[in-house]
């Protein structure tokens, strides 16, 4: 995690499920996705680069952190407290009194968050599909 803290991540039925079928594929190391040139690091960010170019996207359209601020558009405009989507995006608190005195986890909001994030995924793939 970024700033070497620990990040606690709900994940939604459809991850778990996801992470069950890729087990056999990617074992039991620490990393789900490791580098390709460690398993004691993880996957890089110009490893998801090259997927997207690979799939067709260019640098305009979509880069890994594209996901984030999909996801961080879309829960604002459905009505997820500010606090929650931060929290879930791992985003430090800039009030410096605030963050001092709140260390709030929203484990429950989040994990709420993130079934809803999945449900809707899948509600705009069946739309595609």
């Amino acid at each position: 995690m970024k700033m070497r803290q620990e990040h606690i991540v709900p994940l939604s039925i459809q991850a778990m499920e996801v992470l069950s079928i890729i087990k056999p594929l990617t074992g039991g190391g620490q990393y789900v996705f490791p580098s390709l040139r460690s398993a004691d690091r993880p996957m890089s960010e110009n490893t998801v680069l090259a997927a997207l170019r690979r799939m067709g996207y260019s640098k305009e359209e979509m880069t890994g952190h594209g996901f984030r601020a999909a996801a961080s558009t879309t829960l604002y405009e459905n009505g997820w407290p500010s606090d929650v989507i931060e929290r879930q995006l791992a985003h430090a608190e800039r009030n410096k009194i605030k963050a001092s005195y709140n260390h709030a986890e929203h484990l429950a909001e989040r994990r709420k968050m993130m079934q809803w994030w999945a449900d809707h995924i899948d509600g705009l793939k069946k739309q595609v599909l």
